[in-house]
């Protein structure tokens, strides 16, 4: 069975910083491309970071030089370090490992940034 377990979320002040870690099991990690998304109340869904299975980044505009995105292989697992994290970065958080033919998503995770 195709599990992905998300950690790291919680609640933080602004300026502060969270890892959220996508750790997979049942799957070939390596090579899946990876994207975190997040949504917030009212809005919809939206890709933060992407790393492919060379390891090639994007990121949305909103998190340029404050997120990183990376994969470790052998153990199957995505970050995302997000610092200096702002109120506008709260939502839930997703995991997603995509081939084109097979979708996967973590569960969510949430990330609330709040005096």
């Amino acid at each position: 069975q195709v599990q992905l377990v998300e950690s790291g979320g919680g609640l933080v002040q602004p300026g502060r910083s969270l890892r959220l870690s996508c750790a997979a099991s049942g799957i070939i990690f390596s090579i899946f491309h990876i994207g975190w998304y997040r949504q917030a109340p009212g809005k919809e869904r939206e890709l933060v970071a992407r790393i492919d299975s060379a390891g090639r980044r994007d990121y949305d505009d909103s998190v340029k030089g404050r997120f990183t995105i990376s994969r470790d292989n052998a153990k199957s697992t995505s970050y995302l370090q997000m610092n200096n994290l702002k109120p506008e970065d709260t939502a839930v958080y997703y995991c997603n490992l995509k081939l084109s033919s097979a979708n996967k998503w973590g569960q969510g995770i949430q990330v609330t940034v709040s005096s």
